[in-house]
C-alpha cells in the first residue's frame, strides 16, 4: 500500500505541475508565457566614476528630510569600513541604511552591467543627498560598446541637455529620450526618489508585443546613471558636498519573446538562459527549433502564442528548412522543406517515391517499406522509372507487360538489346504467336523427319529449344493441320 501512495503522490505532483505549467493551459494547448520581474541590479556590481575616501574627505548631508538646518558631516574613509561608502551599497540588501557616496566634485556616473540582455520595466534610484539639479539615464545593448539616452532629468532641459522639456511622447518620438523637470526638487534633502518607466506614456505600450520599436527599446544590456549638476544654496559648500545614493533597483525580466516564463543557468558567457517552450530554442528563445520551421518564427503575443511547428515529413527524415515563398503560396500554412528524405521518398514531404520505385499500396506512407523498387526489363524497359500508383514501367516499342518483360501482340522477339520485339511479318488477331506465309514455317527452323528423330549433342547445342512432347490428337483445317500436343519435358531453353 506505501508504494501505490507514494506512486499516486508522484502522479498527482505530475499532474499539478503540467496543469501549473504557465506556457500551456490545462488541454496542453499553447499560451503566451513571460518571465517572474526580478530585481537585475540586487547584488551585481557596480562601477562608480567617483567614491569618496580616497583619499579620506568630509562629506556633508541631511539628517531631516524637509530640515536644511538638520546638516551633518562625517569624515569618509575608504579603507575604514565603518567609514566608507562604496558603490557595493548601492545593490546591497542595507537599502536605506547603508549609502554611496562620490566625494566633491561636479560630475560622477554610475554603471551596472546586467549580464545579459533583459527586457527593463523600470529604473529607480533612492537618494542619500538631495536629488541632482540634472541628470541622464543611458542604455547599451551592445554591453557598453555604445550608449542610447533613455531618460534626461533637469530643471533646466534646453540649457543643460538642448531639449525642450516635455511632459507627452508623441507615436513618432516614443523611442528617443525625453527631457523632464519632474523628480528634479532638491526636496525632500533625504530620501528623494528617481524613478523611469520606459513604457510609461508611450502610444504603442497597449499593443507592446506587437511594437518592434518598444521592443528594442526597453532591451538593455548595461546601464549608466549620469549626474550632471548639484542643486546650490542648500547650506553647503562645494568641498563638502556629493551626491549620494542608498539605494538602485533595476526591475526587467529576461527577454524570451512570450515563449519562455523562467530563465535558467547562465549560459555562454554567464548570460542567463530562457528555458524556451514552444518549440523554440536560443538564449532568447528567438528561433524555432531544429525541424521545427514549418512555419516561420514569431515572437509570442498574448492573443496567439506562435508556437513552431514540426515538419510533414512523414517519418522519413529530421532534417527541413523554412522556404518563405512556399509558406506564401500555401496561404501562410506551411513552409517546411524536408531535407535528406530516406526510404527510398521524395518531395517536399517526403510524400512520394524517388524515381526508380513505386508505392506500396498495402503500406501506409509513413512505414519504412512504403516504395518499393520498379523492376523494370533493363532490356524491354526505357529506364528505371514506373507510374507511382500502377508500378507500369514505360516499355520500348512491341514491348509490354508491367515491368516490359514480353513481347507485344503482333511482335516477335529479335536477336538485339536495342530494339527486343520487332513487328511480325504476318500476324493473325486471335493468335498470340506470329505466322510465316504458308509453306516456310519449317523450311526457316528445321527440315522435317518423315522417321524417328535421333538427337546428338552437336545438334542439340544448336538448338533454341529442346522439348518431349506427346502428341494427342490431329485434325485437318484446310491446307493446314492442327496438333494437339502434351510438353513432357524441357531439355533446352535459350
Amino acid at each position: 500500500m506505501r508504494g501505490i501512495g507514494r506512486g499516486l503522490g508522484v502522479l498527482l505532483l505530475l499532474q499539478l505541475a503540467l496543469a501549473s505549467d504557465p506556457c500551456y493551459d490545462a488541454a496542453q494547448r499553447p499560451r503566451y508565457c513571460l518571465p517572474e520581474p526580478a530585481d537585475l541590479a540586487a547584488g551585481r556590481p557596480i562601477r562608480a566614476s567617483a567614491t569618496c575616501g580616497r583619499p579620506p574627505q568630509r562629506v556633508c548631508s541631511f539628517r531631516h528630510p524637509g530640515d536644511p538646518s538638520s546638516r551633518q558631516c562625517r569624515l569618509c574613509d575608504g579603507v575604514d569600513p565603518a567609514a566608507a561608502h562604496p558603490a557595493a551599497y548601492l545593490t546591497d540588501a542595507g537599502g536605506e541604511a547603508t549609502c554611496w557616496q562620490s566625494g566633491p566634485g561636479a560630475n560622477a556616473s554610475l554603471t551596472l552591467a546586467l549580464g545579459g540582455r533583459f527586457e527593463l520595466l523600470y529604473v529607480a534610484l533612492r537618494f542619500c543627498s538631495p536629488r541632482p539639479h540634472s541628470m541622464a539615464l543611458y542604455k547599451s545593448t551592445d554591453h557598453g560598446h555604445s550608449w542610447t539616452p533613455l531618460q534626461f532629468f533637469s530643471a533646466r532641459c534646453p540649457r543643460v541637455y538642448g531639449l525642450p522639456p516635455a511632459s507627452a511622447v508623441a507615436k513618432a518620438t516614443e523611442h528617443e529620450a525625453l527631457c523632464t523637470a519632474a523628480q528634479t526638487d532638491p526636496t525632500p534633502l533625504v530620501g528623494g526618489l528617481v524613478a523611469f518607466m520606459p513604457l510609461a506614456g508611450r502610444p504603442s505600450a497597449r499593443v507592446f508585443e506587437n511594437s518592434p520599436v518598444l521592443q528594442d527599446w526597453v532591451t538593455a544590456t548595461d546601464l549608466r546613471v549620469a549626474f550632471d549638476r548639484r542643486h546650490r544654496a542648500l547650506g553647503l559648500r562645494d568641498r563638502e558636498a556629493s551626491y549620494g545614493v542608498s539605494d538602485l533597483q533595476v526591475g526587467g525580466r529576461c527577454r524570451c519573446h512570450g515563449h519562455a516564463a523562467r530563465c535558467g543557468a547562465a549560459g555562454p558567457g554567464g548570460a542567463p538562459q530562457c528555458q524556451c517552450r514552444h518549440n523554440t530554442a536560443g538564449p532568447e528563445c528567438e528561433t524555432c527549433r531544429a525541424f521545427y520551421c514549418d512555419r516561420p518564427w514569431q515572437r509570442g503575443t498574448p492573443s496567439d502564442a506562435h508556437e513552431c511547428v514540426a515538419c510533414e515529413c512523414h517519418g522519413h527524415s529530421h532534417r527541413c528548412r523554412f522556404n518563405l515563398e512556399l509558406y506564401k503560396l500555401s496561404g501562410r500554412k506551411s513552409g517546411g522543406v524536408c531535407l535528406n528524405c530516406r526510404h527510398h521518398t521524395a518531395g517536399r514531404h517526403c510524400h512520394y517515391c524517388q524515381p526508380g520505385f513505386k508505392r506500396d499500396l498495402s503500406r501506409p506512407i509513413t512505414s519504412r517499406r512504403a516504395c518499393k523498387a520498379c523492376q523494370c526489363h533493363p532490356i524491354g524497359a526505357i529506364g528505371t522509372m514506373c507510374n507511382q500508383t500502377t508500378g507500369q514501367c514505360q516499355c520500348k516499342m512491341g514491348v509490354t507487360g508491367l515491368t516490359c518483360n514480353r513481347c507485344a501482340q503482333g511482335f516477335q522477339q529479335s536477336r538485339t538489346a536495342h530494339i527486343p520485339c520487332i513487328r511480325c511479318p504476318v500476324w493473325y488477331p486471335r493468335t498470340p504467336l506470329c505466322a510465316l506465309p504458308p509453306g516456310t514455317e519449317c523450311r526457316t527452323h528445321c527440315n522435317p523427319s518423315h522417321g524417328r528423330v535421333h538427337m546428338n549433342l552437336r545438334k542439340y547445342c544448336k538448338k533454341d529449344y529442346v522439348l518431349r512432347a506427346q502428341l494427342l490428337a490431329m485434325v485437318e483445317s484446310g491446307e493446314w493441320w492442327k496438333f494437339t500436343a502434351s510438353v513432357l519435358a524441357g531439355y533446352r531453353q535459350g
